[in-house]
């Protein structure tokens, strides 16, 4: 049997304010709380745990080893609670008034939105927030809570993901451009010498080179600039091979012919930002896209069985755990 805590909620939020807020005067401040009242909190959590959290260094308060140990399990402590509560908020309402969706542009477009259309017939009073988003930015999301479900290329530490399909990319420039001009298999040195265009990364710590190490890139901010912007030859770019099909079959995209690294995979996984307190609307959307995505898989394998070729670019869905 478990025993009761003997710290209360209010005892640790009042010692991880002392700490982000760098004083009692200004925890108390932002608590509501006269000062008095912090202090109190505090000692009187030392006191029931026989511990010190914190030692007096000139005028300031500073952490002893303890009380860092005792801050970081504090915040995770909180931080469930907070979660627990709006969990039980939103149960108690039904279903969710709004979910929010961060998803790695390399997603084809045209899938997520079908599958938030189907969703949007079902439930039209539920708003979606869509948060498109590049590599870092997507984990972003996810770590800071921002979002309810995310597709990503890369599952965060913590968390735990359904693989969703893979994608592959390919090499391609403009039919014009001077790299299909050189007549012959194309090496990672023959790319440097032109102008490589790139998605920025969505994260607060950006950081996106070139993966060929090209004298020239060019970074910009979404995914339809970059294919516009290789189009009119401005460039070369990796795409997945979903993302770019009419572009191939138009004439205005042409894949360049790499003698080795001529493509590319990035598997995506379906990832809840916490799968016990998800609510019947993220549920719901949830299964829709795996199941918008397992359509299109059987869609375009029978397209290629009818014309008898194989499509190594097709999106391929993965079993679910559930």
């Amino acid at each position: 049997m478990t025993s009761s805590p003997k710290v209360s909620l209010d005892q640790w939020r009042a010692l991880v304010a002392v700490v982000d807020a760098g004083g009692y005067a200004q925890a108390a401040e932002s608590l509501h709380k006269a000062q008095s009242a912090v202090t109190y909190a505090v000692q009187k959590l030392e006191s029931v745990l026989g511990v010190k959290a914190f030692e007096v260094v000139g005028r300031k308060a500073r952490l002893t080893g303890t009380g860092d140990v005792l801050y970081r399990r504090a915040k995770a402590l909180l931080d469930e609670a907070g979660s627990l509560e709006g969990a039980a908020g939103m149960l108690a309402a039904g279903w969710e008034p709004e979910l929010r969706l961060a998803v790695d542009v390399i997603f084809p477009t045209w899938l997520l939105l079908q599958c938030c259309a189907r969703f949007a017939e079902e439930r039209p009073q539920t708003r979606i927030e869509l948060y498109e988003t590049v590599l870092s930015g997507t984990e972003e999301s996810l770590l800071e809570r921002r979002v309810d479900l995310a597709i990503c290329s890369r599952v965060p530490q913590g968390f735990g993901g359904d693989p969703l399909m893979r994608m592959r990319f390919i090499p391609v420039a403009h039919p014009n451009h001077p790299l299909h001009r050189i007549g012959r298999a194309l090496t990672l040195q023959d790319l440097r010498k032109y102008r490589h265009l790139t998605i920025r990364d969505t994260g607060a710590q950006r950081r996106r080179e070139s993966s060929v190490g090209a004298e020239q890139v060019w970074t910009v901010s979404h995914k339809a600039t970059s294919i516009h912007a290789v189009c009119m030859g401005l460039g070369f770019a990796w795409f997945s091979e979903e993302t770019i099909r009419d572009e191939i079959a138009g004439g205005l995209l042409k894949p360049l012919p790499l003698r080795e690294g001529a493509e590319r995979w990035a598997e995506l996984y379906l990832v809840f930002a916490d799968r016990d307190y998800a609510g019947p609307g993220v549920l719901r959307l949830a299964e829709l896209l795996r199941d918008g995505v397992a359509a299109a898989c059987r869609e375009r394998a029978g397209a290629d069985r009818r014309d008898g070729r194989r499509a190594p670019s097709t999106p391929r869905a993965r079993p679910s755990s559930e």
